[in-house]
């Protein structure tokens, strides 16, 4: 999922960057907005959770693996405009410390990870509210996971990298098994926190865009 340097044009990988600074600002005036006292030390743990999470892999076919990417839990625990913040601090942690990710094409695994993927994901689980609330979860999770994988995938090809039909089906085929842990692993800690802190889900459930 975190596109390496070299996958990307500068065209592609400027414009995802403005993209994606534009997103995170705006997303940075919203939780000024409605700022609680709590809020920012818990979107600081948050962010620490996720991090450590994502360095423990789960075996996908064909020898792949993948990792939580958090954006559904975020949007659960603080609602969408602070989870694509605590998602774009721990990608540039990721790829400034760990390398995991090219710098240059941060500005676009930001895009996808922190924007699409948790826009996509909160969208998914308010429209399929009618739903059990795991469910809703499931498949908000699922879906943050598949949409980031596409935009990943259109912009490689927008980039010349590989065409379109080729690095889709390769990038969701995988993708949506690694959407299914998501979904599961999201589930998991939800159901946890909701029986040790239920206040913080119940608020975070509340923040709306």
């Amino acid at each position: 999922m975190h596109i390496p340097d070299g996958f990307l044009n500068i065209p592609v990988s400027a414009g995802a960057a403005a993209l994606s600074i534009g997103a995170v600002s705006l997303a940075v005036k919203k939780v000024q907005k409605t700022i609680e006292d709590r809020l920012v030390p818990l979107m600081g743990v948050l962010a620490a959770f996720i991090f450590a999470a994502q360095m423990f892999n789960f075996p996908v076919a064909g020898g792949t693996s993948g990792h939580l990417l958090g954006g559904m839990l975020a949007v659960v625990v603080v609602g969408p405009w602070a989870a694509m913040i605590v998602l774009t601090c721990v990608l540039i942690v990721q790829c400034l410390l760990f390398q995991d990710g090219g710098l240059l094409a941060l500005g676009a695994n930001v895009l996808n990870m922190a924007v699409i993927g948790v826009l996509c994901g909160w969208v998914a689980k308010k429209a399929t509210n009618f739903l059990s609330r795991t469910a809703a979860i499931f498949i908000g999770s699922w879906i943050s996971v598949v949409a980031a994988a596409a935009a990943a995938a259109a912009e490689m090809a927008i980039s010349d990298t590989a065409p379109f039909a080729t690095v889709l089906v390769a990038m969701v085929s995988v993708h949506a098994i690694i959407g299914t842990g998501e979904g599961v692993i999201t589930i998991l800690v939800v159901s946890f926190l909701k029986r040790v802190k239920p206040e913080i889900v119940e608020d975070g459930a509340c923040r709306a865009l």
